[in-house]
């Protein structure tokens, strides 16, 4: 994820301070609070060297699609099916990114996989426009099962001795 797509919302205002919570672009209409989601780091499978069972250099990320208010119930629901066993009967996205050994890599990774996953989501499908074949196509389809039933036909059982 790129400084440019980090961008900030106001969260709440106490006594003329002012609470900035930074926000993450995932496409112009689409930006999530960086409060919505949530870092765990757990200890890593694979290499590592001598700290390899010391370190907590994984990273899993959990992130509400359910409730986020980012997120239109149209982009929810075909966040559920890219997702599919990432995201929870609740509908929390759970992300784990180890393929580094360290954990700023492997945040990285995981908020560029949340972000290429919504951005996927976000994208309408397209409406499939019903055509109906051309005459010659029907006429060359039948033509090619005519041929084809001759061809079985003349196939027929084997009589008379050998």
């Amino acid at each position: 994820m790129h400084p440019r797509d980090r961008h900030f919302a106001i969260v709440f205002q106490t006594n003329f301070r002012l609470q900035v919570s930074p926000m993450i672009q995932v496409t112009p209409s689409i930006s999530l609070n960086e409060t919505e989601i949530e870092e765990h780091f757990i200890r890593s499978p694979g290499p590592g060297g001598q700290k390899v069972n010391k370190t907590e250099s994984a990273v899993q990320l959990r992130f509400d699609a359910r409730r986020s208010r980012s997120l239109s119930n149209a982009v929810f629901l075909r966040l559920k099916p890219l997702a599919g066993r990432r995201m929870t009967k609740d509908g929390i996205i759970v992300i784990t990114a180890n393929r580094f050994r360290t954990q700023e890599p492997n945040r990285r990774d995981a908020m560029d996989r949340l972000v290429a996953l919504i951005r996927e989501a976000a994208e309408p499908p397209k409406l499939r426009r019903a055509t109906r074949p051309s005459k010659g196509a029907r006429q060359r389809r039948l033509d090619s099962k005519r041929r084809q039933s001759d061809l079985k036909k003349v196939r027929g059982k084997v009589t008379g001795e050998y």
